[in-house]
């Protein structure tokens, strides 16, 4: 047993339990094994002292901060491992919220880029023919309902300028057939009322001499006047071809004071300014549908019309847009289809998302439609008749023919009837007429919609003409 001096006597050191077994059997019993315990036992001098504790707690703090550290970097790891299942969250969250009876615009994504591709023009107006026997389609005879005959709103203090069409009138409008349908411009009951949309006397008449129309609209200062590119236009087009602007007065006053002041003929570069009053409709969207849809009966005297939107700058000649589009393609409608979508349940989709109009509005046309035979679009169907359910309707060639005119008139009336989102309603009506006439086709030829690009160049609008109705 090992002993050790204590106040100058030689006491036996005495060691119990585990750590004590343990000690004396690697411990030598001898004088040097009793010093290393005699300095085993002993603290050191400088244990109290000031000094030793500061490095005490700088270990701690080191300590402490490795911790942190090492706490911190699997924070991070788990916070990548979440950015990982982000996308995943996200669908879950879009594909929950799609069944929201008012779905919420999606985060601005990067617009897609879009660009004109190559079309096959005539290299110049001379060297075009119109067929023979081009206008050859289907022939019958349209007149219009000029007055309402409805009793039923005889009394109405409101003209609707569709007139008051009803189902069975609708529904019998759609056979190709000597007939006299409901197609904008409708007085009312009372001799002294107006359909709207007037104009003037000397413009009528310069309209009634157009052979060929090219025409767009600006309502409620919604754009600027963008003119087609003179050198681009041939001098033949130029002398037989009408280019008409169609403003309201207070566009005009707009163009104006932006240094677009018609000339003593009316002009501003080649468009012809026809100012229109007593606007028809308050929404300026639907205002703009009766010049895009009804040429025929503006300009009654033509035998081609071209439409484009005032977002779009002409860059090409129309008689060779015609030639192109109408007689090489034996068609007597072309318009492209959509630079993005394909079918109309995506479309209405985008309306709501976008709230480009009344969402109940949009339910309401679309559940008619549904109810009437409108199906998806399936592009893998060979007998699908067109190469999309959706048009980007900014750009319109047409023949005046009685199934081209026809269309318009069908056209129009479902924009009158329900919602100004004319895409919504393009499908619907090419296949029901399609569907109520199979032994008399309606040739229309759906484009490209990197053609339309090459015809005409596009701008934004200046500003959203007037808030979607409520």
């Amino acid at each position: 047993m090992a002993s050790f001096k204590y106040n100058g006597e030689w006491l036996q050191e005495r060691r119990g339990g585990l750590i004590g077994a343990i000690f004396n059997s690697v411990v030598p019993r001898s004088e040097q094994g009793s010093r290393v315990a005699r300095r085993g036992r002993r603290f050191p001098r400088n244990f109290l002292k000031p000094r030793f504790f500061n490095w005490i707690l700088l270990l701690l703090a080191l300590l402490f901060l490795f911790v942190f550290a090492a706490f911190g970097l699997k924070l991070l790891s788990h916070g990548n491992e979440e950015e990982k299942h982000l996308p995943l969250l996200k669908e879950v969250h879009q594909q929950i919220s799609s069944y929201d009876a008012t779905p919420t615009p999606p985060k601005s994504k990067r617009r897609k880029q879009h660009f004109p591709c190559e079309v096959g023009l005539a290299d110049a107006v001379d060297n075009i023919l119109e067929p023979k026997n081009y206008m050859n389609y289907t022939q019958f005879s349209l007149d219009y309902v000029e007055r309402e005959e409805n009793r039923l709103h005889a009394n109405s203090r409101q003209n609707r300028f569709g007139g008051y069409q009803t189902l069975e009138e609708r529904e019998n409008s759609f056979f190709a057939r000597n007939q006299t349908i409901h197609c904008g411009f409708v007085k009312g009951m009372s001799r002294l009322s107006s359909p709207g949309f007037e104009l003037s006397e000397d413009d009528k008449a310069y309209m009634n001499t157009c052979l060929v129309a090219v025409s767009s609209c600006i309502f409620g200062s919604s754009d600027f006047l963008r003119r087609p590119t003179s050198r681009l236009i041939s001098e033949f087009s130029k002398k037989n071809v009408c280019f008409v602007m169609f403003v309201d007065e207070q566009t005009l006053s707009k163009l104006s004071s932006e240094g677009h002041t018609p000339d003593e003929k009316g002009y501003v570069g080649l468009w012809k300014i026809v100012v229109v009053k007593n606007l028809p409709y308050l929404d300026m969207r639907k205002t703009g549908k009766v010049p895009k849809f009804l040429s025929h009966r503006l300009f009654p005297s033509s035998w081609y019309s071209i439409w484009l939107d005032s977002k779009m700058r002409l860059n090409t000649d129309p008689m060779l847009i015609i030639e192109f589009f109408l007689w090489r393609m034996r068609a007597e409608y072309a318009i492209s289809n959509h630079y993005d979508r394909h079918c109309v349940w995506e479309e209405v989709l985008q309306n709501k998302r976008l709230n480009k109009y009344n969402h109940t509005a949009i339910d309401e046309q679309f559940m008619f439609y549904q109810s009437d035979g409108l199906r998806k679009f399936d592009p893998s169907d060979p007998n699908t008749p067109l190469s999309s359910y959706v048009p980007e309707g900014s750009f319109i060639i047409r023949a005046h023919t009685p199934m081209s005119n026809l269309f318009s008139c069908l056209w129009f009336n479902e924009v009158d009837r329900f919602t100004s989102r004319d895409q919504l309603s393009f499908a619907y009506t090419f296949l029901k007429l399609r569907r109520m006439n199979p032994d008399r086709p309606f040739h229309l030829n759906m484009f490209k919609d990197c053609q339309r690009r090459a015809l005409a160049k596009l701008f934004r609008h200046r500003l959203l003409s007037s808030p979607p109705p409520p």
